[in-house]
């Protein structure tokens, strides 16, 4: 998925100032680099097309970030998770840290104390990578000092089988264009983190989503975690009548039978379905 050769300029760790070592001879840029691996050391931040830009996608506390360079309080890099490139604010960033967990319910609270009572500090979200050094009954101690609910996490390698049920735990999340939590997701931003907490690899826009699996024949009816695709937006259906998507017309992620959805992008700007997507699930 992260292949240099790309011309997806999302993809490439380069900026003219710096590139990433390997692409040496492929790229222009005033000097090479190995970068830096950093992780997010807050519950998000965002990732940008330049400094002080448009949001174009979200990473999430514990989340590695190899920054390639870094000027004027911002760091361009490329996220771990899926290899797209950007700008991050470089406070947001401290020293790789190797996580043993991930959050694996739509959010958790940080709290200062392994009681249920003790007010929480802050709030992380599904996706966010923790180290937990020790076991407190109920809760886990990470990293930070702050304890966790031991039922919110699990092993990094814990991973769900249904893409569906993993979008149903974000169900009502508010619309947030480059969003990538519950906080606010967008359409791929939401299909990304359900094939993700599956173990599938996916890319993070919608356009390069178009490239996983295989297309539905015609007239193939859509099973359970099949892909629909319009132009600039994508879901996921549910059964074989209802979609489930982040979109702005409900400004949330919700479940729509797809025969309405079709018909509002249709007598909109949208447009038709331009592509539909079966992947291989964890559990077929």
């Amino acid at each position: 998925m992260n292949d240099m050769s790309t011309t997806d300029q999302r993809m490439i760790p380069a900026n003219g100032h710096a590139a990433a070592f390997e692409l040496k001879g492929q790229v222009e840029a005033a000097r090479f680099v190995k970068g830096t691996v950093k992780s997010v050391k807050q519950p998000l931040l965002n990732l940008m097309d330049e400094p002080r830009g448009k949001r174009a996608s979200q990473l999430l506390f514990g989340e590695r970030f190899r920054v390639i360079d870094e000027r004027d309080g911002y760091a361009f890099g490329q996220a771990e998770r899926d290899g797209y490139c950007g700008y991050v604010v470089s406070g947001a960033l401290g020293g790789e840290e190797q996580p043993s967990h991930w959050v694996a319910a739509p959010a958790t609270h940080l709290y200062p104390k392994p009681e249920i009572k003790a007010p929480p500090e802050v709030a992380i979200f599904f996706g966010s990578q923790v180290k937990v050094v020790a076991d407190h009954g109920d809760f886990v101690k990470i990293a930070t000092g702050h304890f966790v609910p031991r039922a919110h996490v699990q092993p990094l390698k814990a991973r769900f089988s249904d893409p569906v049920g993993v979008a149903d735990l974000l169900l009502g999340t508010p619309y947030l264009w480059g969003g990538s939590s519950r906080w606010g997701i967008d359409c791929s931003g939401l299909v990304q983190m359900a094939l993700l907490a599956c173990g599938m690899e996916c890319p993070r826009d919608s356009d390069q989503q178009r490239s996983l699996g295989r297309d539905l024949h015609h007239g193939e009816p859509y099973l359970r975690g099949d892909l629909v695709f319009w132009d600039g937006h994508v879901g996921i259906m549910a059964s074989e009548d209802v979609l489930i998507h982040a979109n702005a017309h409900h400004m949330a992620v919700a479940y729509e039978p797809i025969v309405e959805t079709r018909n509002r992008f249709r007598d909109g700007k949208v447009g038709d379905i331009v592509s539909k997507k079966r992947l291989k699930l964890p559990d077929n």
